[in-house]
């Protein structure tokens, strides 16, 4: 009994052994399929990311190249605008700087009499606000009336003024010419700190915004843009020694020259501006935000 005892126990281990042999086999080979099932989903992982990465980059640079193109023609476009606005600088400068040669070579007067007397009637009622060069076709209105200190808002004072000169400018007799706007400063620096918080830099932005402030009256009170060009100076263009407070007081001013040319359709004036080509009145603008420039109570750079 106790050798058929040994002889089954035998027979079990040997059952036993001879079963786990395949077990383990198919166990390592699960591992090695597992293992490789792993690597290709990484693999496949790997390589969905790089096609998603060259694809981005392939956006990008197309992009570039896009944004390369509109730059170009950014550029272009910028260079064509800045050619056209230096041309019409280049012609308002050349009208001011005509019409500075030209005393006298009018016989006197660089406009027709009956004009060239209205104005002279014009600077002889206002005389503190306003002088007229009849040699060369200018009207001079005095900073120091026309604004406050540094300001480039047109005073009450002077607004009744360029009414009378729009109505004059609108008349028959003078209704034919092209006007230019100048302004002018003194040669002192503009230094107060809220002029320059209004974007008022310099004695370049004082004296364009005087002008534009000026040429506003005028479309206000029915002068049509298309007659009018602006253009701001600041102190380039002296009368008078700024050395002196006298002298300063003559640079401080805003011209208004009264071209003998004859408005032309599609001058560039007209294109300078947005007004209807007849004069019509109009509601008056807003008036621009104060400019300051230096203190008041020196009422040095008017």
């Amino acid at each position: 009994m106790a050798r058929m005892r040994h002889w089954i126990g035998l027979a079990a281990v040997g059952l036993f052994l001879t079963g786990c042999v395949p077990q383990e086999k198919y166990a390592a080979l699960k591992l090695d399929d597992d293992r490789q099932r792993e690597q290709l989903g990484q693999a496949q992982a790997e390589t969905q990311q790089a096609e998603a990465e060259a694809a981005l980059y392939k956006n990008q640079l197309a992009a570039l190249n896009n944004s390369g193109t509109n730059s170009t023609a950014l550029i272009s476009n910028l260079t064509t605008q800045n050619g056209s606005l230096q041309a019409q600088l280049d012609e308002l400068n050349k009208k001011y700087d005509d019409a500075i040669r030209m005393a006298g070579s009018a016989g006197g007067s660089a406009l027709p009499a009956p004009l060239s007397n209205e104005l002279s009637a014009l600077a002889a009622a206002n005389p503190e606000l306003v002088d007229f060069d009849a040699a060369r076709g200018i009207v001079k209105f005095k900073s120091d009336v026309t604004f406050a200190p540094g300001d480039a808002t047109v005073t009450p004072r002077a607004r009744e003024v360029l009414d009378r000169f729009a109505s004059i400018l609108n008349s028959s007799a003078a209704s034919g010419y092209e006007l230019l706007v100048a302004g002018h400063t003194d040669s002192t620096p503009v230094a107060n700190p809220e002029t320059i918080r209004k974007g008022n830099f310099d004695n370049w932005f004082l004296s364009a915004h005087r002008a534009i402030a000026v040429g506003k009256e005028l479309i206000a009170n029915g002068v049509s843009g298309r007659r009018l060009g602006v253009v701001g100076y600041a102190d380039q263009r002296p009368i008078a020694s700024n050395a002196s407070e006298s002298g300063k007081a003559q640079n401080r001013r805003v011209e208004v020259l009264i071209l003998p040319s004859s408005v032309r359709s599609g001058s560039n004036f007209a294109a300078a501006s947005n007004a209807e080509p007849a004069p019509v009145r109009r509601t008056r603008p807003a008036a621009p935000p104060s400019l300051n420039k230096d203190s008041a109570s020196l009422e040095m750079n008017k």
